[in-house]
C-alpha cells in the first residue's frame, strides 16, 4: 500500500465536491478528488432534463456535470474516478482502493461530499413478490440515459415531488406510459413548474392520500396494489414501478469517523462554516441535507472552499473554540430538519429547513434560552413537505456561544 500527502482531499465528485475542488485548486492548493463512479459529476450525469446551471446558460444535467468536472480539472484538481474511500487511517487520512490498487491519502483538510441515496423498495418495507421492473429514480435514469435499456410499457411513480416528475419524464423518454404518480401526502408537494405540465400536457393523474401496499407479479411486475385515504384498495396494472424521493445521506464515512451526527438530518453535524466535529474535516452538499438541488450543493461547495482555505492558512491545527461543544440548532415541532445545525456568532450561510406537515402562512421564531433572536415570515400561502424553506443567518451575531441550544419554531398564524 502506497501513501501520499496532499493539501485537500475531497470525497465525492458531485456539484458540491467539484465546485469546492475548483475554487481551492485555483489558490494553488494540491487538491485530490475521489469518486467511486467511473465518471465525475454526481447525480446530474444521468438527469437528461434542463434546469441545471445559472441563467442564461441553463443546461441539461450531463452538460452541467461535464462543465463542473472540466472547471475543476482546468483549475488543477486531480480527479480520480473508480476510487472508493474505505475507512479512516488517521484524523485526516483515508485508505482508498482503485484501479491502481490500495493507497493511503493524508491531507491537511478533508471535505466529505459523499451525497445521498434513495431508499430502495426493501428499505421502505413494501411487501409482495420480487419481480423485475422495480427501480429507484437513480437506477431508472442510469438505465435509460446512460445505458439505453428498455424498461417496460406502463409505469407507476411512487412519490409526487420534483424528482418524481423528473422520473416520469425519464419513463416517457424511454417510450413508456406513466399511469399515475402516487403519494401518501394529502397534497402533492411538487412545485407548479413540475406539476402543471404533468397534469395539463401529459394528463398524468396524481393520486394523493394513496399508499402502495403490495407489489404483484411473478418474474415481471404485473401491478401494484394501493390503498386510498378512504380505505378502498385498487390494483394499478403496470410492468414498471419507480420509487422516488425518501433520500438519506450517504454518511458511512462520517459514521466510521465518529463525527458528531445530527438527529434531524442523519448526516454529520456542521456549523455555518460547514465544519464537522473533527478539526480539519468539513462536510458539504446532500450528505448534510438529503436532498437539495444541484445549485444549492454548488453554492455550499463555494462556501466551504473559503472555510477550508482559512483552515489551511491558519496552520495551527487546533480545533475551533466552538467545537465540539458548539451551540446546537434545533428544529421544533412541525419541522423535519435544519442544516447547518450548529451555530457560531460568525455564521453567514443561510439555513435550509424542511417541514413535516403543510404550514399555512409560515413564520419562524428563533430563540435561545427564552430570548428572541429573530422572526421571519415567508411569502408563501402554504409551505408544503419536500420543498425547502430558507432561513437567513443575519441573526447569528446575537447568539451567546456559551448559552443553551438555539431553537427554531413555527409561529402559529393569527386568525383573520
Amino acid at each position: 500500500m502506497t501513501s501520499r500527502q496532499v493539501d485537500v482531499l475531497v470525497v465525492g465528485a458531485g456539484p458540491a465536491g467539484l465546485t469546492a475542488a475548483a475554487r481551492l485548486a485555483r489558490t494553488g492548493a494540491h487538491v485530490v478528488v475521489l469518486e467511486r463512479e467511473q465518471s465525475p459529476g454526481g447525480v446530474p450525469r444521468h438527469c437528461a432534463h434542463r434546469g441545471f446551471g445559472n441563467r442564461p446558460h441553463v443546461l441539461t444535467g450531463p452538460a452541467h456535470a461535464r462543465r463542473l468536472a472540466d472547471a475543476a480539472a482546468r483549475a488543477g484538481a486531480d480527479l480520480r474516478t473508480g476510487v472508493t474511500a474505505l475507512d479512516w487511517a488517521g484524523p485526516r487520512a483515508l485508505t482508498t482502493v482503485g484501479p491502481q490498487g490500495a493507497e493511503t491519502l493524508a491531507a491537511r483538510a478533508v471535505v466529505l461530499a459523499t451525497g445521498a441515496r434513495e431508499r430502495p423498495r426493501a428499505a421502505r418495507l413494501v411487501p409482495g413478490t420480487r419481480p423485475a421492473g422495480v427501480y429507484t429514480t437513480g437506477e431508472l435514469q442510469q438505465a435509460v440515459h446512460l445505458y439505453g435499456q428498455h424498461i417496460g410499457t406502463r409505469a407507476v411513480i411512487v412519490g409526487a415531488e420534483g424528482v418524481s416528475h423528473a422520473a416520469a419524464d425519464t419513463v416517457r423518454a424511454a417510450g413508456a406510459e406513466v399511469l399515475a404518480l402516487v403519494t401518501e401526502l394529502p397534497r402533492a408537494p411538487a412545485a407548479p413548474a413540475w406539476a402543471l405540465p404533468a397534469r395539463l400536457r401529459q394528463r398524468t393523474p396524481v393520486l394523493t392520500g394513496t399508499t402502495v401496499t403490495e407489489l404483484l407479479g411473478r418474474g415481471r411486475l404485473s401491478g401494484v396494489r394501493v390503498r386510498h385515504r378512504d380505505g378502498r384498495t385498487t390494483v394499478l396494472p403496470c410492468d414498471t414501478v419507480v420509487f422516488t424521493g425518501d433520500f438519506v445521506p450517504d454518511h458511512e464515512l462520517a459514521r466510521r469517523g465518529a463525527l458528531t451526527p445530527d438527529s434531524g438530518t442523519r448526516g454529520p453535524a456542521v456549523d455555518g462554516a460547514l465544519r464537522t466535529s473533527r478539526p480539519g474535516v468539513f462536510a458539504v452538499g446532500s450528505v448534510l441535507h438529503a436532498v437539495e438541488s444541484a445549485a444549492t450543493a454548488a453554492r455550499e461547495g463555494a462556501h466551504v472552499a473559503t472555510a477550508v482555505r482559512e483552515w489551511l492558512q491558519d496552520g495551527t491545527g487546533t480545533a475551533d473554540p466552538y467545537w465540539p461543544g458548539g451551540v446546537p440548532l434545533l428544529a421544533g415541532p412541525s419541522l423535519l430538519r435544519i442544516a447547518p445545525n450548529r451555530v457560531t456568532p460568525d455564521d453567514r450561510l443561510p439555513y435550509l429547513l424542511r417541514t413535516a406537515v403543510p404550514l399555512p402562512r409560515p413564520a419562524l421564531y428563533v430563540t435561545q434560552d427564552g430570548r428572541p433572536l429573530h422572526r421571519e415570515r415567508f411569502h408563501l400561502t402554504t409551505a408544503v413537505p419536500h420543498r425547502p424553506l430558507k432561513l437567513t443567518a443575519r441573526w447569528t451575531h446575537r447568539v451567546d456561544p456559551r448559552g443553551g441550544p438555539v431553537h427554531v419554531t413555527v409561529a402559529r398564524p393569527h386568525p383573520r
